[in-house]
């Protein structure tokens, strides 16, 4: 754990693995994400859905429904990666999404069954994809970085328990 509340699990790392066995592991933590994510939201009232999981951060309602807005954008950058030579994908300015009318007025719940059918489909193209698969990439064009699916995954996967401790910590 960390001390910086931005990052209480600490900044994602990748420690390259792409073994079967790691792949699994990171694949069943994306499985069971969208449960444990309902588990830490439920039974908050709506002063804890409204309160910042830091000092200057979003709320939990924001985070709430953040990580669906996130995850959806990660399972498409992994569709056209899985069907196009090395895509530049469409960044998006998460912090504008999280101000937009649709997050004070949308009940948690929406964007709690929408994590969790997202992350069904994600899981199935996951089990499906091939180590080849895994190695395709995309072209983030903010870092100007390639990344493989491989570095994705591990990604989502610390990106979901990022989230999930914010809001343990309210």
């Amino acid at each position: 754990m960390s001390s910086d509340p931005r990052f209480p699990i600490g900044k994602f790392t990748w420690d390259g693995d792409a073994s079967p066995a790691a792949r699994a592991a990171l694949i069943a933590e994306i499985e069971a994400f969208p449960a444990a994510f309902r588990d830490a939201v439920r039974g908050l009232s709506d002063a804890q859905l409204d309160t910042p999981y830091r000092d200057g951060g979003w709320t939990v309602r924001q985070v709430v429904h953040h990580v669906p807005d996130s995850h959806m954008n990660a399972f498409i950058r992994f569709k056209l990666a899985l069907t196009e030579d090395t895509p530049t994908i469409k960044p998006y300015d998460e912090a504008r999404w999280a101000e937009l009318p649709d997050v004070a007025a949308t009940p948690p719940e929406v964007s709690l069954a929408m994590l969790d059918a997202l992350h069904r489909r994600w899981v199935a193209l996951l089990r499906a994809m091939t180590p080849a698969d895994f190695a395709r990439s995309f072209v983030h064009p903010e870092s100007k970085r390639t990344m493989t699916l491989d570095q994705t995954l591990a990604l989502y996967a610390w990106h979901g328990k990022h989230h999930l401790e914010h809001v343990r910590r309210v």
